[in-house]
């Protein structure tokens, strides 16, 4: 069955299967949380057809809605779901550990490295991005927006998205498009039928919420009690993974504040890490691993990134893990049905909103740009072109064009 009718029969998969599968997207996934959203929904939509748009988003919904990485939560849910808590782990390695790595490696050899990537060569990567992120919005409004009603909430959603660009006019904004659903609309037939399959229990669910609360309230007492550079790291990195809706942006003051004032790294080294983040695929909450390797003080190198790295994922995790078992029951009622018919609508306005800014308004500075975009667009969307090599076509058009211009 075609993803955009429902899903196929859904076979098990091992979790190497699943951390091949999002290695290749943590190898190539670059532009950003919203880009993630597109090349996530490419290769396990459209292309492997693990689910259908309608749970896709959903999930895409659901993450919204909780603090930390969505597109990392996205990662975890799907990898939860195809091969239970060793694919979450093993879709969380295959998208974070290239980027990571690569962040690790970079901070151990700043002294001697320049720019890490051409310029030219980044702006073709951004480019491909605009066209990722379009293909995705084409596609989910195509199975989302089939009528006026959704085609409304979804553009008034990416008016209020443009207006409040921040975490919790976001917020605000799934919450309307949510009553609107439950006023106004009906749910579609057969949405209870294409809930992903979590072998996640309510038990299991509750534990893991309770460890969750239980680190965000018990590692400060433990640092008071038995205080510790290795503590006190885990408990500014577990925080910010806890407390930041909006995803890798937002986070970025609260680990400046946690790691610049007091000398654990150094401000200059700070923002040279920052622009790394912003050129390598992957989740730009990895920058956590580039200041743990960055530490002034030990731990550091690879022992400091892994600290910091786990801390700030941890709770990423835990959430997944304990919302979840409840969101698949809670989605068989009507009434939620009807209010996530709403919920998609206003997913899909966001990614629109966003596909403007800030992938559009960040790649797109001149018409060469929205040439190689529309090309981009058009190898994916008709020539069927593989992503891999659309991201590497536009990522060396543009190093090209950076030397001949």
């Amino acid at each position: 069955m075609s993803a955009e009718n429902g899903t196929k029969a859904i076979k098990p998969d091992s979790a190497w299967s699943v951390f091949l599968a999002f290695l290749r997207l943590g190898l190539t996934s670059f532009g950003g949380p919203i880009a993630h959203l597109g090349y996530f929904r490419e290769e396990f939509v459209t292309r492997r057809q693990w689910l259908s748009d309608r749970s896709y988003v959903d999930l895409v919904a659901l993450c919204q809605f909780l603090p930390g990485p969505a597109s990392s939560q996205v990662g975890i849910g799907l990898g939860l779901s195809r091969a239970g808590l060793s694919g979450a782990i093993a879709a969380w390695a295959g998208f974070t550990l290239p980027s990571a790595i690569a962040l690790v490696l970079f901070a151990q050899g700043m002294a001697k490295w320049g720019a890490p990537f051409p310029v030219g060569l980044l702006s073709g990567l951004k480019i491909v991005a605009v066209a990722v992120v379009a293909q995705a919005v084409w596609g989910m409004a195509r199975n989302l927006c089939t009528d006026v009603p959704r085609v409304t909430i979804a553009a008034f959603s990416a008016c209020a998205a443009l207006w409040l660009p921040n975490a919790p006019g976001q917020l605000g904004i799934m919450v309307c498009a949510a009553g609107v659903g439950l006023m106004f609309l009906k749910p579609v037939q057969g949405l209870a039928a294409e809930s992903l399959p979590i072998a996640v229990s309510r038990k299991a669910g509750v534990v893991s919420l309770a460890v969750f609360f239980s680190l965000l309230a018990g590692l400060p007492l433990l640092l008071q009690a038995w205080p510790s550079q290795t503590l006190a790291m885990s408990n500014d990195f577990y925080r910010a993974g806890s407390l930041v809706f909006g995803g890798g942006h937002v986070v970025l003051p609260l680990l400046q504040v946690a790691t610049v004032p007091n000398g654990w790294v150094a401000n200059d080294a700070f923002l040279a890490g920052y622009g790394v983040a912003q050129a390598v695929p992957g989740p730009l909450f990895t920058f956590a691993a580039f200041l743990g390797a960055s530490m002034n003080v030990q731990p550091s190198g690879w022992t400091g990134a892994s600290i910091c790295l786990i801390a700030i994922f941890a709770p990423s995790f835990l959430l997944i893990l304990g919302v979840l078992p409840f969101w698949e029951r809670l989605k068989h009622s009507v009434r939620i049905q009807t209010a996530l018919v709403g919920v998609n609508a206003g997913v899909v306005g966001l990614l629109l909103a966003a596909l403007y800014n800030p992938v559009w308004t960040s790649a797109i500075s001149k018409p060469a740009d929205f040439g190689l975009a529309l090309m981009a667009f058009v190898a994916l969307m008709f020539w069927r072109a593989p992503l891999w090599l659309v991201v590497l076509g536009c990522g060396l058009i543009g190093w090209l064009s950076a030397l001949v211009l």
